[in-house]
């Protein structure tokens, strides 16, 4: 039974790697895989103390931090259901995932979240804070709980079945939506990013994304950890690209992975700040966005290590197809790899499974994807057909079992009865060796029913401008996709996991073709 949840598995890596490091804080100390269990299962009898109880969802809402790993895993450990939530959101977006996850505590960094306790206060939500001040010290509670049995919580049995995470999907096409996952969903997808990677007790890598998203939390954290290796949390608790490189050299790590952006802020880098030398890495990892064939090209020429692209989503506890590492297989620019770890087909809008090369639904099914979502019977029944779980991706299984993504369902542009991907034109326009980031969007269209637009952030010092991005579109795409107007802005709105979210994109430029200069988006 143990072996089937996260829990179980990480008291195994502790005992077989009990003295090696599992995480460390940049420039402060670090903790081994037998020091974070015991502070893991005394964290957890003091949650048994303070009253929580199997199936409590506890909100959690921190930078990247030791003291958020601790709480994370302790909150699972009592069979209660950890809510990660982004730290930036504004009082009224913690009102909406408090409110929707049910969650019956918060928890929050010993220096709070005003915004979350304003939430909390309103819904009634108790609050409390924890800190771990030094390695050897016990996690403090603020309020401190009655006191605790220190044993309270090894008599607690982990089922595969307990909901372990809740998260919300990042909500590009509608209002986010609740998705529970159990301890047998972590661990079998810990289970297939290690096997895919070859992760083992050897590799080290630096957590680049937020914890509070799937894609940091289970390929950056969780597989590191049930696979016996290293972690590093940056000393700001957020991602900074003036110390990633010394802190990858100075914690001798393997890999990294990223999302587009961050794969491009450490490119644009490389080209005014190179550093003298790069660690020699394993491979390089890029998931949650389509990333260009293009920008591969140069990642893997400036850092010197494969780029493996995957594809993933919080409803399939993030990893469902993966690019393999070289002694295993080609990694093919455009393509998001073959299925890792679970079943894959495309579907027509029948449920007919179609053959290579035949564009289609991805779906999937496996014990990593979630059972359904939360108090959504209308979402679950579109999801959930013909034994599959419909992912509302379009693509392709080409001959040797890549998948290639051709878009969203409902992001595709239909100009006319042409149906035009927005990813390959993406790709196109980033090809350009002046353009730092791009994407393209439907428009209505009097004519076509929809028409295509594009937004363009220019590299530095660059002067392109929309003549010369229309002029080099026409040279390098069909007539019927390139954008009938083309927007030069300096940032994109994006989701906190780096995702750009065309349909806001869309919105946002549509609003302006009346003003004669686009205004900056923040962050």
């Amino acid at each position: 039974m143990e072996s089937m949840t996260l829990t179980g598995l990480l008291k195994h890596v502790a005992e077989k790697f009990p003295s090696h490091c599992a995480i460390s804080i940049s420039g402060k100390f670090h903790i081994t895989h037998a020091r974070l269990h015991e502070l893991v299962e005394r964290a957890a009898s003091q949650l048994v103390s303070a009253g929580v109880k199997h199936g409590d969802v506890i909100a959690l809402t921190f930078p990247n931090t030791i003291e958020f790993v601790i709480m994370f895993l302790a909150v699972i450990r009592v069979r209660a259901t950890a809510a990660p939530l982004n730290s930036a959101y504004m009082a009224e977006e913690f009102e909406f995932y408090l409110s929707d996850s049910e969650s019956k505590l918060l928890i929050t960094a010993k220096e709070g979240n005003e915004a979350a306790q304003a939430a909390a206060s309103k819904l009634k939500i108790p609050h409390i804070t924890v800190t771990l001040p030094e390695a050897d010290s016990d996690i403090a509670f603020s309020p401190a709980p009655p006191q605790s049995n220190l044993q309270s919580a090894s008599e607690i049995v982990n089922d595969p079945s307990d909901i372990g995470l809740f998260l919300h999907t990042s909500g590009t096409t509608s209002r986010p939506k609740g998705v529970p996952l159990s301890q047998l969903n972590l661990v079998s997808s810990v289970n297939n990013i290690k096997s895919v990677y070859k992760l083992c007790h050897s590799d080290s890598t630096v957590i680049v994304l937020p914890l509070f998203h799937v894609h940091g939390l289970m390929a950056g954290l969780l597989s590191s950890l049930g696979a016996g290796a290293s972690v590093t949390l940056p000393s700001a608790g957020r991602f900074s690209g003036t110390t990633f490189w010394s802190d990858m050299k100075k914690y001798n790590a393997t890999w990294y992975t990223a999302v587009p952006t961050i794969h491009q802020i450490l490119l644009d880098r490389h080209l005014s700040k190179p550093e003298s030398e790069y660690p020699k890495l394993r491979f390089i990892r890029s998931c949650s966005a389509a990333l260009a064939p293009s920008v591969m090209a140069r990642l893997e020429e400036a850092f010197g290590a494969p780029v493996l692209e995957a594809y993933a989503m919080t409803e399939a506890t993030h990893l469902m197809a993966s690019n393999p590492l070289p002694e295993d297989g080609p990694h093919i620019p455009g393509s998001v790899g073959k299925p890792v770890g679970q079943e894959m087909a495309i579907l027509n809008e029948n449920g007919v499974v179609q053959g290579p090369n035949a564009k289609g639904e991805v779906c999937i099914r496996g014990p990593n994807v979630t059972k359904g979502y939360k108090n959504n019977p209308e979402a679950n029944k579109s999801a959930f057909q013909f034994g599959w779980f419909h992912t509302g991706d379009v693509g392709y299984l080409d001959c040797d079992g890549y998948l290639h993504l051709v878009g969203r369902i409902k992001e595709l542009i239909n100009r006319g009865g042409e149906k035009i991907s927005p990813i390959e034109v993406d790709a196109v326009l980033v090809s350009h060796p002046e353009i730092a980031q791009a994407v393209a969007f439907g428009v209505p269209d009097d004519k076509y029913g929809e028409e295509i637009n594009c937004a363009v952030i220019p590299r530095e010092g660059s002067n392109i401008d929309e003549a010369e991005v229309m002029r080099f579109c026409k040279k390098n795409l069909a007539a019927f996709k390139v954008p009938k107007k083309v927007f030069m802005t300096d940032s994109l709105p994006k989701t906190a996991s780096g995702k750009i979210q065309r349909r806001l994109v869309a919105e946002h430029f549509l609003a302006q073709i009346s003003t004669a200069k686009v205004p900056k988006f923040g962050a």
